[in-house]
């Protein structure tokens, strides 16, 4: 499993979560401020990251290439790219202070999403198609996310609202009013797409159940629609919202009404979690869908900035505003005294009391238990079933399993006047370097005695000329005193 990360010099890098290497790193020259979002694409064959110079960059992960480059109005704090395709190339951007807008980054063109009922006449006329323009006032910071096949935007406003827009048309749907009409700081769905997740400000983390199928969303909001024709366009449009979501539980800290940062659902969608958005600390809260609080995290005095949840896994990974990266896992204590399951370790000896029929003679027909198999049935060992924690797995055929890692080679160390080659079958030899004192004229080398052992430096052998042995210099020093022989005429 892989998992990216935003720097703070404009580079994005890919960790192995396995090795806890970094397999990729990604570095545009033209970006060279912070980096405000990551997103993967289906398939995890692109990644989308967004910086606070006000640029989308879309990269081609395995090849390490630069796909599209994106500059906007304003600094999205979240994009995301579009979850119906395999090869993405438009997302939805939030900036920091204009409303979310779809962005393509090939054609360089944005639509801007309205954020209320009258943004576009009643929902009857899309916003124009400008080229990088925004197109609205600032105003409060909008969330905003695709389902899960991307033919619908859920967009959270200041007004408390969820406005349900059809991503071609950009046409409202459907509107959801949310209780208290906080303003809607964060929203998302989980991998199902059966469930979708508020924090508003007043304090509170809603769960709200998808009414809607997962495939044909779009078409059942316009069944809705011309059921509800003889109604005004608002009431239409509000009673087309309860047929689309329903509150399904709310989670909050009745005691110290603390705000929450970057809430999100685990990878199967059976948690949620929550970080304190309070200055200083670093808690993260852990709930069971059913609304109890399982758990409460304590990290170190660094305010939480990001949190997810690893997608099989019980990992959570926050990020610290330091841009410290803290895993968070249960601590398992192993036991190797314990070889069988109903094996029990004892601190100090005691009585042991047998059972009446523990040593009874059992019939063997009677042990042998009906496992309800069907030993008739076709067993397919070819074919692998997708992950159950995956509820996309029937599409995801495609994703990027292995990641090859692209390490930089070592740089070699000049040391004592010596220099290190490498040949192109890969043995390395050791040379005197041509600027040293021994160096004779026009780069050549003198003759000069080496070292007779051979050193390791670096954990890389380093062969030297061997000096002659003793027996070697008597043998040819007796060979010269050697008078020539005579050759016959």
């Amino acid at each position: 499993m892989f998992w990216p990360a935003g720097c703070s010099d404009g580079s994005c890098i890919i960790w192995d979560f396995e090795t806890r290497v970094i397999v990729k790193e990604f570095k545009d020259k033209e970006c060279v401020a912070a980096i405000t979002s990551v997103c993967w694409s289906k398939y995890g064959h692109r990644i989308l990251v967004s910086a606070a110079d006000k640029t989308l960059i879309l990269w081609d992960v395995v090849r390490g290439e630069r796909i599209a480059r994106t500059v906007l109005k304003q600094t999205s704090l979240q994009a995301r790219l579009h979850p119906g395709s395999s090869t993405p190339s438009t997302c939805l951007a939030c900036p920091l202070s204009s409303a979310p807008m779809i962005v393509d980054l090939l054609k360089e063109t944005t639509i801007v999403l309205p954020v209320s009922l009258s943004d576009t006449g009643n929902g009857a006329t899309p916003p124009l198609r400008n080229k990088f323009s925004d197109g609205s006032a600032p105003f409060t910071p909008t969330a905003a996310c695709f389902n899960k096949y991307g033919d619908l935007v859920y967009v959270g406003n200041s007004n408390g609202e969820i406005l349900i827009i059809d991503s071609t048309s950009i046409a409202i749907r459907a509107i959801v009013s949310v209780p208290g009409s906080a303003v809607i700081k964060n929203i998302v769905f989980d991998r199902s797409g059966q469930y979708l997740l508020t924090n508003s400000n007043d304090r509170i983390i809603r769960i709200y159940e998808n009414l809607l199928p997962l495939k044909s969303g779009l078409a059942a909001l316009d069944k809705a629609s011309h059921e509800l024709a003889e109604q005004d366009q608002e009431e239409k449009l509000k009673s087309a919202g309860s047929r689309s979501l329903a509150l399904f539980r709310e989670f909050q800290d009745s005691i110290t009404r603390v705000h929450w940062k970057a809430p999100c659902f685990s990878g199967n969608g059976e948690w949620v979690i929550g970080g304190s958005a309070s200055k200083g600390e670093h808690k993260i809260y852990i709930w069971d869908r059913a609304g109890h609080l399982v758990k409460i995290l304590e990290g170190p005095k660094e305010a939480l900035v990001d949190l997810t949840w690893h997608p099989i896994k019980p990992v959570v990974v926050s990020v610290s505003l330091t841009g410290l990266v803290y895993i968070w896992a249960k601590d398992y204590t192993e036991n190797w005294s314990a070889f069988a399951p109903d094996f029990k370790e004892l601190e100090e000896n005691e009585e042991y009391v047998e059972r009446e029929d523990e040593f009874d003679l059992v019939p063997e027909t009677e042990k042998v238990k009906d496992l309800g198999i069907n030993e008739d049935e076709d067993i397919d060992i070819l074919n692998a079933e997708g992950d159950s924690a995956f509820s996309d797995s029937d599409m995801s055929q495609e994703e990027i399993r292995f990641l090859p890692p692209d390490p930089c080679p070592d740089v070699p160390e000049m040391e004592d006047g010596l220099v290190v080659n490498t040949s192109k079958e890969g043995e390395i030899s050791e040379t005197e370097s041509p600027f040293s004192e021994e160096a004779g004229q026009n780069g050549h080398l003198t003759n000069h005695e080496s070292s007779p052992l051979e050193e390791d430096t670096g954990g890389m052998r380093l062969k030297r000329k061997r000096m002659p042995s003793e027996k070697f210099m008597d043998f040819e020093t007796e060979d010269i005193k050697m008078p020539p022989s005579k050759s016959k005429p």
